[in-house]
C-alpha cells in the first residue's frame, strides 16, 4: 500500500497484521481522489481512520489539515507510524484515539467544521452507525462539504445527505454525499 499522488507519492504505508483493519486499496484511492479533485487548503476528517491512508492521501495532495479518529490500538500504532514515516508537519495533523460518536459530539461542541469527511466504518457495524453518523456529522459540515463513505457494496452506509455520486470497485462501494 502506497501514497498514490502528491508530495508523498510512492511512499509506503504500514498496516497492522490481521483482518481487523481493511485499508483502502491504491486503485480505489486513486479513483476516489481523481473524482474529488483538488485538495489544496481543505480541512479533512478521516473518521474510522485505520492506517490513515485516506487522510494521508489528502494531505499528500495539498489538504491543509487532517483529523484522524481511530480507537483500535493496532490501527492507531500503524497510523502514527505512517504519519511519522511521511514526516507530516505536526500542525497539519491531529490524532484522536477515541470512539467516533464521542469525537463527533465534542467536535460539534467545539465548533469544528470540515470540507471533506472520509468515512470507512467497520462493514459489520454500518447499519448501527448510520443514524449516529448522520446526526453527528451535520454540525461539522460547511456549505459544500463532501462526505465520502466507503462500504461493502452489499451493505451501503445510508446517510440522509444528498447523494452526488456512487461508484463500485469490486465489492467496494464509494458514495459521495454533498452538504
Amino acid at each position: 500500500m502506497r501514497i498514490v499522488a502528491g508530495e508523498h507519492r510512492g511512499r509506503r504505508l504500514t498496516a497492522p497484521s490481521g483482518s481487523g483493519t481493511r485499508p483502502t486499496g491504491d486503485r480505489v484511492r486513486e479513483a476516489l481522489f481523481s473524482i474529488l479533485g483538488p485538495m489544496a487548503g481543505l480541512r479533512v476528517l478521516d473518521l474510522f481512520a485505520g492506517t490513515g491512508a485516506l487522510g494521508l492521501e489528502a494531505l499528500s495532495r495539498g489538504a491543509e489539515h487532517a483529523a484522524f479518529v481511530e480507537r483500535d490500538r493496532h490501527a492507531l500504532a500503524a497510523l502514527r507510524q505512517n504519519i511519522e514515516a511521511l514526516r507530516v508537519a505536526a500542525d497539519t495533523v491531529s490524532v484522536h484515539p477515541r470512539d467516533a460518536a464521542a469525537f463527533l459530539r465534542d467536535a460539534a461542541a467545539a465548533g469544528d467544521a470540515y470540507d471533506l469527511v472520509l468515512l470507512d466504518p467497520p462493514y459489520r457495524d454500518v447499519d448501527r452507525l448510520a443514524p449516529v453518523l448522520d446526526a453527528g456529522l451535520r454540525p461539522l459540515l460547511r456549505e459544500g462539504t463532501r462526505v465520502v463513505a466507503e462500504t461493502d457494496r452489499r451493505q451501503p452506509l445510508r446517510l440522509g445527505l444528498p447523494l452526488g455520486d456512487e461508484r463500485r470497485y469490486g465489492d467496494t462501494l464509494i458514495r459521495i454525499h454533498g452538504a
